[in-house]
């Protein structure tokens, strides 16, 4: 077993020897979740490396930080290789629904497709707040996690051949798209996603380089920090407050440290 498997079984609290089936996926999704938060700091603090296995390993396993998609799925993909599951990175768009587009900046999601007894599946461990917490089939059928609804379309679009979609629970009332992808657009390595890092922290229209946003699932909901408020939901019920910089680092420690 290698530093990264070990590493990352402890990171989410997951017995080191046991091997790991596709149906525990479940589980070990659940717990990527709680334990490794969705979050931009290094982007915003301009302190982010390039994309390597060991530099994600460092940065995740070792400081005990979170990342953006590209890291997060990337890790969550070479834990999978580990564990012998047939897995590869592809790219997405994510879509805009305060613009009604996908985003101007282009293919910058990044997510896993798993395949397991000839039938491929959606993992994405690096979406914030709308992670589907189970792996998710392209055929269509709508899977139920503690997050919500969530399922994969085929599609023909110059955005990609399948769209993501999702119906979060206490949110949504009907079906949202979350992003297209391409699935045929096999990354073959993790260093290939350094032009999607130099995006997200330079172009204009990136939503992470301007504040920072950490976010992560609990037992019974998920927590949102940004530098200017504080969001918990807990049990379907959401409570909101105004921080200031102070109540920012309080609650970064109290969180996300």
């Amino acid at each position: 077993m290698t530093d990264l498997n070990t590493l990352f079984r402890k990171r989410i609290h997951y017995p080191t020897k046991a091997k790991i089936t596709f149906q525990q996926l479940d589980t070990i999704l659940e717990e990527t979740a709680k334990n490794i938060p969705f979050e931009n700091l290094c982007v915003i603090e301009n302190t982010f490396t390039d994309l390597t296995k060991e530099n994600l390993m460092n940065k995740m396993l070792v400081k005990n930080e979170g990342g953006l998609c590209y890291e997060l799925n990337s890790l969550f993909y070479l834990f999978l290789i580990e564990n012998r599951f047939d897995a590869v990175l592809v790219r997405g768009v994510v879509y805009n629904h305060d613009k009604k587009q996908y985003q101007t900046s282009g293919r910058t999601h990044v997510l896993i497709l798993v395949t397991h007894k000839d039938t491929t599946y959606v993992i994405d461990t690096g979406f914030g707040g709308n992670l589907p917490l189970k792996p998710v089939p392209l055929s269509g059928e709508a899977v139920v996690s503690s997050n919500g609804e969530f399922r994969v379309k085929k599609a023909d679009s110059p955005h990609g051949d399948y769209i993501f979609e999702m119906k979060l629970k206490h949110k949504h009332s009907e079906w949202k798209t979350g992003y297209a992808f391409d699935s045929g657009d096999h990354i073959k390595d993790v260093s290939q996603l350094n032009d999607i890092q130099t995006i997200i922290a330079k172009h204009s229209g990136s939503p992470f380089n301007k504040h920072p946003l950490l976010t992560k699932r609990t037992d019974n909901g998920n927590v949102t920090l940004t530098d200017t408020s504080f969001t918990h939901w807990k049990d379907g019920e959401m409570t909101k407050e105004v921080i200031d910089h102070e109540g920012y680092k309080k609650l970064l420690n109290i969180w996300f440290k």
